[in-house]
């Protein structure tokens, strides 16, 4: 406690506890009359309710003239309370980041497992033609097609039985051709067996499951169609178990029949595929290879497909179709000439396994793989039904950004070209005095740059430096300059909104101008700001914020989204006369005005956008004039551009929904909630919060589709932004050489503007407050700049 002598504690009501093993005896003491009346002028916790201490004792007990403890205190109670409050907020916050970041994983998540189903992730097509076959026993280059191993690694070759064929059917399932020749098959009462791709499974479970339900045989044709060939021992583990997984969870079975993919016959084995298939034996799979290739991939014409097939002789042969891959019409109906044909010749048709009289290679799967194969089922039909929505979300999104920007351009142009037309720069001089409102909290390193760049205005001017409650000797700062016609009104801490209205309260002059403490103004900024009040319609003029500390990369970002994104913008909207926010860096307002409106208010953190739709609505027009500059100080650390941009995209969103109803009312008002309303919400809410679509759709095509066309397309759309941002340049006499960095700006600080974005609205989506947040500053910004030349 602070001043005088503390209170005195009472004597415990109780007795003294026995002394704890620690010997640190602990009691619990109650603050009562003048002691809690104490504790409520420090603004503690006994100001609510009751104030227990909790005291470790470190030393004796002494009792003159009042008792005296020496040790460690603990508050429990209402600071406990807060202590809990805080906590909460903090953890709150935590969940909604965590939200947010969910989401966007969900997101990449959906397009990879969709692309990893869909394409042969590394599979580089390169198919080993010949190779030596020292390494292969010669026996199984003239055996029968299949192979089988012992527990020690021996192979053994098996062949199919004279006039025995056992049709076996790769690369599907195929939801166009594999019902054909399943009917194929049924109708003709014959099974077989098909080597299925893993992906394919995923993606369509019930033809595995109507396969078993006919009888046929399924083995394993890799997942994803890869040539083992040129993979590891990890890869070919990581076929084998995705795709015994898929079938776990399309029809609760396992296989233990294994065909490698372009593999035929098995003199083909050489050097290269032959420790493919001892690794594959040594796991316990049976290897099918081919007697007999229809060759129907090559589409040949029906009857060479029949031929092909046909073993010589009364041989028995395993003959290979396929059931996926393109069109198989042509397979479809060989297949049934085929089984006919051979079937006058006396030959039965049987799957590979029972043509060499085993038992059935497909086993009951455990519960466990079950149930995960069914989830990723359940998530690769998510992702499938979700792609469609996402492509055409990513349609309406491209087309958002690039009509953005033309219309940013094309009505930037026609801003600029009504402005000469009407001489806006020559119109009627504005000589009323103004009063510059400065609200400040904690900007020692900043307030005096502000005020000397005030000091310099060629406009007559008061100054009032509203100081929040700081506790850094912002207000002794700007008491000690001495500087003439500067006002400091100091209040307690309650926030920026209160220290404006302060301001406003205490404004000598009709015409205000409000800035920020981090600010500094051009000595004929002021002037050029209050040009547009000789129009009596006029109630508030946005000026043209600038990046003053741009020489690092942070603020180089920051400088091209100011010239390009906010006063591209404001051009756009002053044209269509629903100007959505003005710049809390730079802003002019009548007084009348800002008394009609409401005056500011702490009802969103975003209380220039508020007051500005507030004006909106009472009728007063809102326009842009970019000939005033003023320099602020932008974040320089990913953290405290975190916060900035969190408050404004939260505040926006805040301020949107308190003035929701414009969107109905007539007049004024009906026209910003019918105009500026739904350019807010699509431009600075929507298009932003779906533009990720485009990174993560390049990423995709660059993985699984096209890499050189899905490149040339985002490089095409960062030209467009490129020649956008070029042109804002040249509007607001801006160096050229500033744009090196964009392309680099819209691969990573863009995909932090997406985060922020989406961490704001699952905070606008839980109903969650926030704080004010101040940012530290450093005071860079020191002098008014002149605009660079253009070059």
């Amino acid at each position: 406690m602070s001043g005088g002598r503390p209170p005195r504690l009472p004597r415990p009501r109780r007795r003294l506890p026995a002394a704890r093993q620690d010997g640190a005896p602990r009691t619990v003491f109650r603050l009562t009359g003048a002691g809690r009346r104490a504790a409520r002028r420090t603004g503690g916790p006994g100001a609510r309710g009751r104030l227990r201490l909790r005291l470790r004792l470190t030393g004796k007990l002494r009792f003159a003239g009042g008792l005296r403890l020496t040790g460690k205190l603990r508050f429990t109670g209402g600071l406990r309370s807060r202590f809990r409050t805080v906590r909460l907020r903090k953890l709150r916050t935590r969940t909604r980041m965590v939200l947010a970041l969910a989401t966007l994983l969900a997101l990449v998540c959906t397009l990879l497992l969709d692309g990893y189903l869909h394409a042969e992730v590394g599979n580089d097509a390169r198919v080993y033609r010949s190779h030596a076959s020292r390494t292969v026993p010669d026996r199984l280059r003239k055996g029968g097609p299949v192979i089988t191993f012992d527990r020690r690694g021996k192979a053994t070759e098996h062949a199919i039985p004279a006039k025995t064929i056992a049709l076996t059917f790769d690369d599907g399932p195929d939801p166009r051709w594999t019902p054909e020749i399943l009917d194929v098959l049924r109708r003709h009462k014959v099974r077989g067996t098909f080597f299925v791709l893993g992906q394919m499974v995923i993606r369509h479970p019930e033809l595995v499951r109507r396969m078993r339900a006919a009888g046929h045989e399924v083995g394993v044709h890799t997942f994803s169609h890869v040539d083992l060939s040129y993979q590891d021992k990890g890869r070919m583990d990581r076929e084998l178990a995705q795709s015994q997984l898929a079938l776990a969870g399309a029809a609760s079975i396992t296989s233990s029949l294994f065909r490698a993919p372009y593999a035929s016959k098995v003199r083909a084995l050489d050097d290269r595929t032959w420790p493919v298939q001892q690794h594959i034996g040594s796991k316990g799979y049976v290897s099918a290879f081919v007697d007999t290739d229809s060759e129907d991939w090559q589409r040949p014409p029906v009857k060479e497909i029949v031929q092909n097939a046909t073993p010589e002789g009364r041989k028995g042969a395993s003959v290979l179709f396929h059931d996926a891959g393109g069109n198989r019409a042509r397979t479809v109906q060989a297949l049934s000439l085929y089984i006919e044909r051979m079937k006058e010749k006396g030959y039965s048709f049987t799957t590979v396994t029972g043509a060499l009289g085993a038992h059935s290679a497909n086993h009951p799967a455990r519960t466990l793989p079950v149930w995960e194969g069914r989830a990723l089922i359940w998530a690769a039909a998510l992702s499938h039904s979700a792609l469609p929505f996402l492509m055409g979300l990513l349609g309406l999104v491209g087309f958002s950004v690039i009509g953005r920007l033309l219309l940013m351009v094309v009505l930037a142009w026609w801003h600029r070209r009504s402005r000469e037309r009407r001489r806006w720069s020559r119109v009627q001089e504005v000589t009323d005095p103004v009063t510059v409102i400065v609200p400040a909290y904690n900007e020692k390193e900043c307030v005096a740059n502000t005020l000397k760049s005030l000091s310099a205005s060629t406009h007559p001017i008061e100054i009032l430096v509203v100081d929040d409650g700081s506790t850094d000797g912002t207000a002794d700062i700007a008491e000690a300059m001495g500087l003439p016609n500067v006002r400091v009104l100091r209040q307690a801490n309650a926030g920026k909104p209160a220290a404006l209205n302060r301001g406003i309260a205490h404004a000598r002059h009709e015409l205000i101008v409000m800035m920020d403490g981090d600010t500094v103004f051009e000595p004929t900024t002021i002037r050029e700001l209050v040009r547009p009040f000789a129009d009596s319609r006029v109630g508030a003029v946005a000026g043209n914020a600038k990046v003053g500390n741009r020489g690092k990369l942070i603020g180089a970002w920051q400088h091209i989204e100011y010239v390009m994104g906010f006063n591209l913008d404001r051009r756009m909207y002053d044209l269509l006369r629903c100007m959505p926010t003005i710049p809390g860096a730079i802003g002019a307002f009548r007084r009348r005005a800002l008394l009609e409106a409401g005056g500011m208010s702490a009802d969103t953190l975003a209380e220039d956008t508020d007051i500005t739709i507030a004006l909106h609505r009472a009728g007063w027009r809102v326009v842009y004039q970019e000939h005033a500059r003023a320099w602020t100080e932008a974040p320089s650390s990913l953290g405290q551009l975190w916060k900035q941009r969190y408050r404004w995209s939260y505040g926006t969103m805040q301020a949107l929904w308190k003035h929701r109803r414009s969107l109905i009312d007539r007049g004024p008002s009906g026209r910003f909630g019918r105009v500026g309303m739904p350019l807010v919400v699509l431009f600075q809410i929507l298009t932003p919060l779906c533009a990720p679509l485009i990174d993560l759709f390049t990423l995709y095509g660059v993985i699984f589709l096209d890499p050189v066309r899905s490149l040339l397309a985002w490089a095409a759309l960062l030209l467009v932004q490129l020649l956008g941002a070029a042109y804002a340049f040249r509007l607001d006499r801006e160096n050229y050489r500033a744009l090196a960095v964009l392309p680099l700006q819209q691969i990573a600080y863009r995909q932090l503007m997406y985060l922020v974005l989406l961490h704001s609205c699952v905070t606008a989506a839980t109903g969650a407050l926030l704080p004010w947040q101040k940012l530290k500053r450093t005071g860079e910004v020191d002098t008014p700049r002149a605009p660079e030349a253009v070059r």
